[in-house]
């Protein structure tokens, strides 16, 4: 099993329509690996979470039956892993081959999931499904592998320590702007030196970003929410809250509320 299969079974984040969805078996299909340049054409392009994504070696036959996208892989020793007695690709390897499938940004939101890791002052310690360093050399190594031009690219605009696929978004987003950097998981120490962590946070001028989902509904987590708040202020930043609504309204949107309150921090664009 490989590409969005894979990545499915793997409990990678993907995009809703890369999501596996059958539709009635789908057509019987038997289509190569993608070339990485070129048009995209066919079902398995249009509608890929029309299939199950199946792979063999590259000296090896075409996977050919209904409901199935075929390729064949250069298989290198730690592309293959099983998990409770699936063949599946590797979490380093599956991003790869995502990367003939998924856009840049998506690609992205993947990658920053995979290198996640963060140890906070409460909760406990989130551990990389790869580390970024181990990714970087996978990559490196993989010359020749279908997907790797548009993965290096990608590599260098992870980032380690985001929580959720929203807040890469938003990171990106905001990037692409060109406004000032903001670091996930950023740390701000409060009144008393204590650590409150921000989803993205831009020290040079003092502003955070929090992401608010459904969780952030309760009443539990909204008083929770309302005490870093204050402790936030009280340390002299100021604070945007962004969620789905906003996301919705779009980049222009977005950029322009969190340029409202760097400019009260004293960024000049």
């Amino acid at each position: 099993m490989s590409h969005l299969s894979a990545a499915e079974v793997l409990g990678l984040p993907l995009p809703a329509w890369a999501q596996f969805r059958p539709d009635d078996g789908g057509p019987v299909t038997a289509v190569v690996e993608p070339i990485p340049w070129g048009p995209k054409s066919g079902p398995h392009f249009r509608q890929p979470g029309r299939f199950i994504h199946l792979s063999r070696p590259r000296d090896g036959s075409l996977p050919r039956r209904r409901g199935v996208a075929g390729h064949r892989l250069t298989l290198r020793d730690g592309d293959l892993t099983d998990l409770e007695g699936v063949i599946v690709t590797s979490v380093a390897r599956t991003w790869v081959d995502l990367a003939t499938m998924l856009p840049l940004d998506d690609l992205i939101v993947v990658g920053d999931a995979i290198v996640s890791e963060h140890e906070r002052s409460f909760g406990p310690p989130r551990v990389p499904m790869v580390s970024l360093q181990k990714l970087r050399l996978f990559v490196e190594k993989a010359n020749g592998v279908h997907g790797v031009r548009k993965a290096r690219i990608a590599l260098d605009l992870l980032r380690v320590g985001v929580d959720s696929p929203p807040e890469t978004k938003l990171r990106l987003m905001l990037e692409d702007a060109g406004l000032p950097a903001f670091v996930p998981n950023c740390r701000v120490d409060d009144a008393l030196g204590k650590p409150v962590w921000t989803d993205l946070g831009c020290p040079a001028y003092r502003t955070c970003l929090e992401y608010e989902g459904l969780h952030h509904l309760s009443p539990e987590q909204q008083a929770l929410d309302a005490y870093r708040d204050q402790r936030v202020s009280e340390a002299g930043w100021r604070q945007v809250k962004i969620n789905k609504i906003d996301m919705k309204q779009g980049r222009k949107w977005v950029v322009a509320r969190v340029v409202q309150v760097l400019r009260k921090q004293g960024w000049k664009n």
